[in-house]
């Protein structure tokens, strides 16, 4: 057996992968929706435009918009289905093996590491947040932290004995760690773009 055998199953990881995840799926559809909607329409008025700073309609229709050159919206339609199934696995008793766990994780890093440019693209080159996206942004940072936590406390990425008791402490600290993520990007919103005027 593994480490990641013998744990406990992570009843509240999965219920936060369910949630989570259908909460960006939802985020990235509705954003899909508007992008056919631009598609059809340049110069349709969406609902997620409230001010010239907070914004879809810019983001949608930049290069960063398509950084693979198909609109990026459809990654998260695609993507935000696994936390969703892998959630649902383990409530229904699924114990997935570590290199399972390794991938899972490799694939959430990536996801953040995308939302991270996304968020420097935003903030300072195209001087606009989008509504949609930062609710994508909220539910990829949490999800990161706690699948990439859970996986060094349980074993799944080997780690000493003593950094898997850290890891595991600082799994229970996910919330405050968050909101600090939240705080910064919240701080360098508000510094470049000015935010509050425009709300």
């Amino acid at each position: 057996m593994t480490p990641t055998d013998r744990s406990p199953r992570p009843l509240g990881l999965a219920i936060f992968l369910i949630v989570g995840g259908a909460v960006a799926w939802f985020s990235a559809f509705q954003l899909t929706l508007d992008k056919f909607q631009v598609l059809a329409d340049p110069n349709a008025v969406l609902g997620c435009n409230f001010s010239v700073v907070v914004q879809c309609g810019r983001n949608l229709s930049s290069a960063q918009g398509a950084a693979f050159g198909f609109p990026n919206p459809l990654l998260g339609v695609a993507g935000f289905v696994a936390p969703i199934a892998v959630g649902v696995g383990i409530l229904a008793g699924a114990r997935y093996a570590r290199w399972f766990w390794f991938a899972f994780n490799i694939g959430i890093a990536g996801a953040l590491a995308f939302v991270i440019w996304l968020i420097g693209q935003s903030i300072f080159v195209l001087g606009t947040l989008c509504p949609w996206c930062m609710v994508v942004w909220s539910v990829t940072i949490p999800m990161f932290l706690l699948v990439t936590l859970h996986n060094l406390r349980t074993g799944a990425i080997p780690a000493p004995e003593r950094a898997r008791s850290f890891f595991a402490a600082a799994y229970g600290w996910v919330p405050l760690i968050t909101l600090g993520c939240y705080i910064v990007i919240a701080v360098l919103a508000q510094v470049q773009l000015n935010v509050v005027k425009y709300l």
